[in-house]
């Protein structure tokens, strides 16, 4: 149930396509560099679509864990903000140069207030990304972009929740509510609690992204998540005979929670204690009065949508967007991509703690 095991993209083919999204009206919009957040985060907080990962101190986690360069453009018309796109530069020998809004998480892409600024948004994009000499342009999006290739096989899960976790008890069935049941009577416990869990949250999530042979984000961004937005985020875990075997991070916005990081240990998984893992997570949204429980991000008919389907969760489509510089496939920077096939494979018999060591270093590097 760990994020990097679900990303298992498609390989469609990408055209050149530069003239048509740089075809303006004249709308007089100016596109500008932001260094002032309060500027930044007031057209965000205001703007229905945003995310928790459009604030301005994204760009501050994205600096501290990985030491990534950052680019922050708003778009003005007659003085007045009506759009912003962050972006984020990776750049690597092993994996390329290239611009995405944004990296590491699920959501990002432009704001706007009509199709015009987004145009004129992505087409300042495009034109950074030729000046700078990146390979692509990626935009994660939440509706269609006319005018760029798009991906879509992704989608994110989400449950609308009511404000009473006995509601949503009854409503998951009979089936469910007796794998949520099971880890109790076998004395597992379920709680929530804040950066004191980072330990055992990343020892349990580093294990399973090695078993799954992709290389894991090092602690330092974990915790950056948590520092970020300390009264929105925490950590939830089951214990069982003293240790814990279970537990996810959450991060909350306006209303709606989201659980970006999620795995348990394998031997623990006979008892289903990650059915406990996310009742827990639930019951608490609820109690907190969030009305909208995120899964984060996953492949149609995989086991993990299957997973999330049935608490009820419904799809959302994602779009990804690519401008390529050269025409061509999309990037496929992902450990389901054959090229990598032995790479995973050999990254499974790491020991842990060489693939915590060495993991961070090539990870920083993928979008």
């Amino acid at each position: 149930y760990a994020k990097m095991a679900d990303q298992s993209p498609t390989n469609p083919t990408i055209e050149q396509q530069d003239t048509a999204i740089e075809s303006l009206p004249n709308t007089e919009i100016r596109v500008e560099s932001c260094a002032d957040g309060s500027i930044w985060d007031n057209y965000v907080s205001h703007h229905p679509q945003a995310s928790v990962y459009h604030l301005f101190e994204f760009r501050d986690a994205v600096t501290q864990a990985f030491g990534r360069e950052t680019h922050y453009w708003l778009a003005r018309q007659d003085d007045r903000v009506v759009g912003v796109l962050p972006v984020v530069r990776l750049k690597s020998a092993l994996f390329g140069d290239f611009l995405t809004s944004l990296p590491y998480v699920t959501y990002g892409g432009a704001l706007f207030d009509s199709p015009a600024v987004r145009e004129a948004l992505v087409a300042h994009a495009i034109g950074m990304a030729r000046d700078l000499g990146c390979q692509h342009l990626e935009l994660r999006d939440e509706s269609p972009l006319p005018d760029l290739a798009v991906r879509t096989d992704k989608i994110t899960m989400q449950l609308s929740l009511p404000d009473d976790p006995d509601i949503l008890f009854k409503a998951i069935g009979s089936k469910l509510r007796a794998q949520v049941r099971r880890p109790g009577k076998a004395g597992a416990e379920s709680f929530v609690g804040g950066k004191e869990l980072l330990d055992d949250f990343y020892a349990i999530i580093s294990r399973k992204y090695r078993d799954l042979g992709v290389p894991i984000y090092s602690r330092r961004w974990f915790e950056a998540l948590l520092d970020w937005r300390p009264d929105d985020s925490c950590i939830a875990a089951v214990k069982l005979d003293g240790k814990v075997v279970a537990a996810g991070l959450l991060l909350g916005y306006r209303e709606g929670i989201e659980v970006p990081y999620a795995a348990s240990l394998r031997e623990a998984d006979r008892l289903s204690v990650n059915m406990l893992l996310y009742w827990q997570m639930m019951q608490f949204s609820i109690d907190k009065g969030y009305k909208l429980f995120d899964f984060g991000r996953t492949t149609p008919d995989s086991g993990t949508h299957r997973f999330k389907r049935q608490w009820g969760a419904e799809p959302k489509q994602l779009y990804w967007h690519y401008w390529m510089r050269d025409g061509g496939e999309a990037p496929q920077l992902n450990a389901n991509n054959g090229r990598y096939g032995l790479a995973v494979r050999a990254w499974q018999k790491l020991p842990v703690w060489a693939a915590n060591a060495i993991g961070p270093r090539i990870v920083k590097n993928l979008p």
